[in-house]
């Protein structure tokens, strides 16, 4: 299992978010968003295609000037975030579009994922790469194959293990289920419940709302660039509004 981070307190808040708004060329993407997130939690963020999940996600990891407040792991963020000083304060994305290197081994993606951790004077990767084995036994096992002939779900977890090689205090997960059989989703999102347990805090943006409220510990609803509901993802996932817009007539009787 991934080791825990003893020096974090156990609900210790590592992301809140107030009042965030995010304008390209003069188009208001996000308007006023706020969100907080704890260490141990996963919160999600449900909404349509073309609501601003990624603009969200963009913002947070410093490549989008916002106006409103961030403060990460108690710092309040100034307008010049840099990417690579959040990389190595714990905060680490994976993005939708998974960004391996094809032409490398699964093993070598994955000491690739430590590369920041190995500068700054660390030596623990082959501990960390174990423990992504034990989270991901599918990746040990192809651990000398070239990452260009993984299967879609093996790519996905691929770039999810090659995250926590950072050791990351905040994973922020673009859209884990895109374009993954139903089997597949089911095993992904039963990792991302178990990553829980090491203390990191999830954020995960997902158009699957049914399996991300599953294993959410809470929600936001996010529409045209604002928040139109948020509560605890029990809630959510049994609000009328919620079944209507997300999960499907079906799932009243679920």
């Amino acid at each position: 299992m991934v080791t825990k981070h003893p020096h974090l307190h156990e609900h210790e808040t590592i992301l809140e978010v107030k009042n965030l708004s995010v304008s390209y060329s003069k188009i208001e993407a996000l308007h006023d968003v706020s969100l907080t997130i704890r260490r141990g939690e996963i919160v999600t963020v449900i909404g349509p295609n073309g609501a601003g999940k990624t603009t969200l996600l963009l913002a947070l990891m410093g490549l989008l000037p916002v106006i409103g407040s961030i403060v990460y792991m108690g710092q309040v963020q100034g307008r010049e975030r840099e990417v690579e000083h959040l990389v190595r304060h714990g905060m680490t994305l994976v993005p939708e579009k998974r960004e391996l290197f094809a032409e490398m081994s699964v093993e070598d993606n994955l000491v690739l994922g430590a590369f920041d951790r190995y500068r700054t004077g660390h030596r623990d990767h082959m501990e960390t790469m174990d423990e992504v084995f034990e989270l991901f036994p599918r990746l040990e096992e192809r651990r000398g194959q070239l990452a260009g002939t993984l299967s879609g779900g093996e790519r996905q977890m691929l770039a999810m293990g090659r995250a926590l090689m950072a050791k990351p205090r905040l994973l922020m997960l673009d859209e884990p289920s895109l374009g993954l059989a139903p089997l597949i989703i089911k095993e992904i999102f039963r990792i991302i419940a178990e990553l829980k347990q090491t203390g990191v805090a999830i954020l995960l943006i997902e158009q699957n709302a049914r399996a991300a409220l599953h294993i959410a510990d809470y929600g936001y609803v996010l529409e045209t660039g604002e928040v139109s509901l948020a509560g605890p993802s029990g809630e959510l996932a049994a609000d009328p509004r919620v079944i209507e817009s997300y999960l499907g007539l079906g799932h009243k009787k679920d």
